[in-house]
């Protein structure tokens, strides 16, 4: 797929950016000719480069030698319209990964939201049209708050996605796609680092109700779902994976263990979902699988040519459908290498 493309990352530094970047360095889907980095932090744009450059005997001589040949750092912002159209010519594959992603941050300052999560792939796709840029593919990284959207950054997510599939019919050159998962684990500002943060200083542990529910799926499983969706989407559609979920409540325990750490709830934050929804009732009845994926047909008719003979899924896809045990989930939270160390200081001690 990427063999001898420009890639651009808009939002390169954060948690998905940097494994998808990992991902195209390993050759795997094809070495593109070049890989560019674009967000407006010049401090992560450096540690993502020293991350590389220190490492003078690389586990992974393919990925170190791809990232002295191919990747590019652009220091720039979404919110600018010039920044952006500087950065996507020559580029072959968009991947939006520049999000305000905090709920609270967003309730707090809901336009700020706007102009990163709205503003900014309307840039994307203002300058692909203006200047007729031939670019094959924009992949817009979404969330579960978009569907059925109670917070600010749900809504704004949920208008990117809108953004996004309206360009199919504004840009005929160029395919729009999008991606929507869940809660990935270990990645910044999630639950579990926050987790596991309180349990090495001692507790207590902070949970904000007693039954609430998220999806789980690894880094490396959204850029499975990402590189799905850049395969198989065709114009318009919302690629989403099928993952367990887990009470938060279990996911403290799992991570508390044995050890005396207590827990306290503290209610539920400005514009918090108890349950996340990855379908909802709406789109269940445009909603198909294909391989390991549900995936949502847009919804303008104009756009709407698959000839798919297999049902719809019919029902809403709610974080609370398939609840992991807690024995499953501790299992999983191994898996992914993401318990406390035995040997952890524990607010000044050993853990045994």
């Amino acid at each position: 797929m990427f063999t001898n493309k420009t890639i651009l990352i808009t939002g390169g530094t954060g948690s998905l950016g940097k494994v998808l970047t990992r991902r195209l360095l390993s050759g795997e889907m094809g070495t593109p000719k070049k890989i560019i980095i674009f967000s407006r932090d010049e401090a992560k744009q450096n540690d993502m480069r020293v991350s590389y450059l220190k490492s003078n005997a690389p586990t992974d001589e393919v990925i170190y030698n791809n990232f002295r040949r191919l990747l590019e750092f652009r220091i720039g912002d979404v919110r600018d319209f010039h920044s952006i159209s500087r950065a996507l010519q020559n580029v072959d594959f968009v991947f939006n990964a520049a999000a305000l992603k905090q709920v609270p941050s967003c309730e707090y300052f809901p336009y700020e939201a706007v102009m990163t999560n709205i503003t900014g792939p309307e840039n994307i796709v203002r300058a692909i049209q203006e200047f007729q840029l031939p670019v094959d593919t924009v992949v817009g990284i979404s969330t579960d708050k978009a569907c059925k959207p109670v917070n600010v950054m749900g809504m704004t997510k949920a208008i990117q996605e809108r953004i996004f599939i309206t360009a199919n019919l504004n840009c005929p050159q160029t395919r729009f796609v999008c991606v929507r998962y869940g809660n990935v684990l270990a990645s910044r500002g999630s639950v579990i680092p926050l987790f596991l943060e309180q349990i090495i200083a001692g507790g207590p542990v902070t949970i904000t109700t007693n039954n609430m529910t998220r999806f789980l799926l690894s880094l490396d499983q959204a850029v499975d779902t990402v590189f799905a969706a850049v395969k198989n989407a065709k114009r318009g559609e919302t690629y989403i994976p099928r993952v367990p979920s887990a009470k938060v409540t279990d996911i403290a325990r799992s991570l508390i263990g044995n050890r005396p750490i207590e827990t306290i709830i503290t209610g539920i934050r400005p514009g918090e979902k108890v349950d996340e929804i990855l379908v909802s009732e709406e789109e269940a009845h445009r909603t198909i699988e294909r391989g390991n994926y549900y995936v949502i047909q847009p919804i303008l008719p104009e756009l709407c040519t698959s000839d798919e003979k297999n049902g719809t899924l019919g029902h809403e896809y709610s974080s609370n459908d398939n609840v992991m045990s807690l024995d499953v989930l501790t299992e999983t939270l191994e898996k992914f290498d993401l318990m406390v160390k035995e040997n952890t200081p524990l607010n000044g001690e050993l853990l045994r």
